[in-house]
């Protein structure tokens, strides 16, 4: 039976997000969720209280570097990291990458192997295509084409004993569908690899846990999971000190995680990850739940799955009844396994159109191949501007994707 209604605390979670209140219906949140309150204050709090330079001995640096430290704790209870000097801020999730792969590059030797997904947001594969230039060799696994799955067989089957890495994407920001991340993990450590994930279209979603899949870099983006514009690593700390630095000589190899931000993070927005973490905190005791933080926040997002999944459902089971229309990737959501990412063409129609049209009814989607060209280009849907994307977040709700049902019905019809 199709459900009909909400299965969140809708009152709650809009009162934390005052950017909802705009009149806008927004579905492109895959490209940047909105920011949670919490985070906003502080952000304010440091700028009017600690804005200063860490490392003083008087008591606004102390206060400063306090702040610096619980952003840091708040993204390795948000990540469940062993350690929170395994947490690396960056401005964004592009920037980290290619920040990784510099750090990276003095440990391939000529010959040496990195295997990329076609799938990946061009962040997960262009800095790696460029250790060509020391001699590496890039090998791509491939999307199934007919199943849009990435299969492990076929990534079995590229590598080699001189596979040093494997760059995979937990979601594409297109297909939705999540990869079985400690399956490919396992796998890559079996044959000596070592792995780096690109979690941005993931951590919106469910819980991280890194420590159970046993990665070794992860990465995602903060403003993409209810806080600004700043991005989080997660680097295993045997592995982090091994990286190459990127700030001044003098920092040594062991100045984790130091060595790796340069310039400093930014001490206002990394701080923010607080409020993010108090968010999720607050949300898995409305759920019903209690005890650590981590607890809390892994009943948020299963509170979270609940209400996306219906959303998915609702639009997924709407565009299954259109006989002109083609949904890019899995048409249904079995075992909870397709985030809310939709991504679809409608025969005939302009993608860029169709998006731009919504405009008018105050519905906010996305068209194009959302820097993942490739994949765009290997499944042959790159004409009429490319695909329509639809990326819901819990705070949606099924009222929102009636509205954005209808009025896709009276767009189509012209």
């Amino acid at each position: 039976m199709t459900k009909t209604s909400d299965l969140i605390d809708l009152e709650f979670v809009h009162s934390q997000f005052p950017g909802l209140s705009r009149g806008w219906t927004l579905m492109d949140n895959a490209g940047g969720s909105q920011t949670v309150r919490g985070a906003v204050e502080r952000i304010t709090e440091f700028l009017f209280e600690r804005d200063v330079q860490t490392g003083g001995s008087y008591a606004v640096s102390v206060a400063a570097a306090e702040a610096l430290l619980d952003g840091r704790k708040a993204a390795q209870v948000l990540t469940n990291a062993a350690r929170h000097e395994e947490m690396i801020f960056g401005p964004s999730s592009t920037v980290l990458i290619q920040n990784l792969a510099r750090a990276m590059q003095s440990q391939f030797e000529e010959g040496d192997e990195i295997i990329l997904s076609t799938a990946d947001h061009e962040s997960n594969i262009g800095p790696w295509e460029k250790l060509q230039e020391v001699g590496v060799k890039i090998k791509f696994w491939k999307v199934d084409p007919e199943t849009y799955e990435l299969k492990l067989d076929d990534l079995q089957a590229l590598m080699t004993e001189r596979t040093r890495l494997v760059c995979v994407h937990h979601v594409s920001n297109i297909l939705g569908q999540i990869n079985p991340i400690a399956d490919i993990t396992r796998l890559v450590h079996a044959k000596g690899a070592r792995i780096c994930i690109d979690g941005v279209a993931y951590a919106p979603h469910r819980a991280i846990d890194v420590q159970a899949w046993d990665v070794y870099y992860y990465i995602f983006s903060l403003y993409k999971c209810y806080g600004p514009h700043i991005a989080i690593m997660y680097g295993k700390y045997d592995h982090l000190l091994e990286l190459d630095g990127l700030y001044h000589y003098f920092y040594g190899k062991d100045q984790v995680p130091g060595k790796l931000e340069p310039g400093n993070a930014n001490y206002e927005l990394a701080y923010s990850t607080v409020g993010v973490v108090d968010y999720l905190s607050q949300l898995g005791e409305k759920s019903g739940a209690s005890g650590s933080n981590r607890n809390l926040i892994e009943a948020a997002f299963g509170a979270m799955t609940r209400q996306e999944d219906m959303l998915t459902e609702r639009l997924l089971t709407y565009l299954r009844s259109r006989n002109d229309c083609k949904i890019i990737g899995k048409t249904t959501n079995e075992n909870s396994l397709r985030a809310p990412t939709i991504a679809f063409r409608l025969d005939g129609q302009d993608s860029g159109e169709v998006a731009r049209k919504m405009d008018d009814y105050s519905i906010a989607i996305r068209f194009g191949d959302f820097h993942s060209k490739r994949l765009v280009e290997e499944l042959g849907e790159t004409e009429n501007n490319g695909v329509v994307r639809v990326s819901m977040l819990h705070y949606n709700t099924i009222k929102q994707v009636d509205q954005l049902t209808t009025t896709l019905t009276e767009i189509a019809a012209g």
